[in-house]
C-alpha cells in the first residue's frame, strides 16, 4: 500500500524567536534531545523495513535540521526505493552541504522565511544555494501586515519557479483588501485564509495518512488525539480506513490538505508533502531552470 507518514518526535527547540511560536528559543535539555534521537532513529529504522511505498515528512515542533540526526536520517531515506518523498519543514538556519548525499529526485524542503530571525540576504543566499543543488523546496511567510513587504521582496529575489506560500496568521481577520495583496502572492492563498469546516466530511487522515510520535503512536492526523494503535507492535494497522473528521474546522494546511472536499491533492499533485504545486501561472519546474555562473535564469 501507499502510506503517507507525519512524524513528530519530542524535538521542541528552536535557534529562532518568532514572537507567534510558542517554542521560540527554548532549549531541550540533553536527556530530551538524546530520546528525540533514538526515536528518529527507531522511526527511521521501521521506514527502511517497511514494505509499503512511503512518503514521509518530518514536522518537528522545533528546528530539526540543525540536529546531525535530521540530516542524516533524510539523506539515508531518500536513497531508499520505496520511498517516495521525505520532507522537512525548516526555518533553513541549517548548513546545506548535507544535501550532496541526499538524492533530490525524493528529499524535499518546506522552508519558511522568519523576517527579523535572519538576516534576508542570508535566506535568500540559502535558497539560491537549494536551486543550484537542484532540491525541491516551496518558501513560505506568515501573513502578517508587517510581513508583507518582506514578502514582497522575497517573491521580487526568488526564481520564478519557487512557490511562495503564504499562511493565514492566527488569529488575524483579513479585510478583503488585505487579503487580494496576499493572494497577489500567492494565488492559494484563499485557501489559508478561513479555517475549513471539516465535522463529519471525508478525510484521507486515518486511511492513507496518519500521524506517528516519538513512542511510535499512530494518530489520524496530529489534530485528533484518538489513537489508532502503535507503529512498532503493527497495532495501527487494522484500524486503517475511511472515516470522516470528527472535528468542527481544520485550520492546518498539514491538515485541510488532506480532505478529499477540496482539489489540494491535485493542486499540488507531486507534491503533497513539501507544499510545492504542480503549477502556477509562470511557473516552470527545478529541471527546467538553467543555472549559469552561479545565478538563476528565468
Amino acid at each position: 500500500m501507499d502510506l503517507t507518514v507525519l512524524y513528530r518526535g519530542p524535538l521542541a527547540s528552536c535557534d529562532y524567536d518568532c514572537p507567534y511560536c510558542p517554542f521560540a528559543k527554548r532549549r531541550d535539555s540533553t536527556t530530551r534531545l538524546r530520546a528525540d534521537r533514538a526515536a528518529l532513529e527507531r522511526f527511521a529504522q521501521w521506514a527502511a523495513q517497511c514494505e509499503d511505498q512511503l512518503s514521509l515528512l518530518f514536522t518537528p515542533w522545533g528546528e530539526g535540521l540543525v540536529r546531525s540526526w535530521y540530516r542524516r536520517t533524510l539523506a539515508e531515506l531518500s536513497r531508499l526505493p520505496h520511498i517516495r518523498r521525505v520532507a522537512i519543514q525548516t526555518n533553513l538556519s541549517c548548513r546545506t552541504d548535507w544535501l550532496a548525499e541526499a538524492d533530490r529526485d525524493t528529499l524535499a524542503l518546506w522552508c519558511t522565511y522568519h523576517p527579523g530571525q535572519t538576516p534576508y540576504d542570508r535566506f535568500l543566499a540559502k535558497c539560491r544555494d537549494l536551486v543550484e543543488r537542484g532540491v525541491r523546496f516551496s518558501v513560505g511567510v506568515v501573513g502578517l501586515p508587517e510581513h508583507l513587504e518582506a514578502a514582497r521582496r522575497l517573491r521580487a529575489d526568488l526564481p520564478g519557479h519557487v512557490y511562495l506560500w503564504i499562511n493565514a496568521a492566527e488569529g488575524h481577520t483579513y479585510r478583503d483588501a488585505e487579503a487580494d495583496e496576499w493572494t497577489t502572492l500567492d494565488p492559494l492563498f484563499p485557501y489559508s485564509r478561513h479555517p475549513h469546516t471539516s465535522a463529519g466530511l471525508p478525510c484521507r487522515t486515518g486511511e492513507s495518512v496518519i500521524s506517528v510520535d516519538g513512542d511510535g503512536t499512530v494518530r489520524r492526523c496530529h489534530f485528533v488525539r484518538a489513537e489508532l494503535g502503535n507503529l512498532y507492535d503493527g497495532s495501527y494497522r487494522a484500524a486503517l480506513r475511511p472515516r470522516p473528521c470528527p472535528l468542527a474546522v481544520c485550520d492546518c494546511h498539514i491538515g485541510y490538505v488532506h480532505l478529499e472536499t477540496l482539489p489540494l491533492y491535485d493542486v499540488f499533485a507531486g507534491g503533497v508533502l513539501e507544499r510545492v504545486p504542480a503549477g502556477l501561472p509562470g511557473q516552470r519546474s527545478v529541471r527546467d531552470v538553467t543555472i549559469t555562473a552561479g545565478r538563476t535564469s528565468r
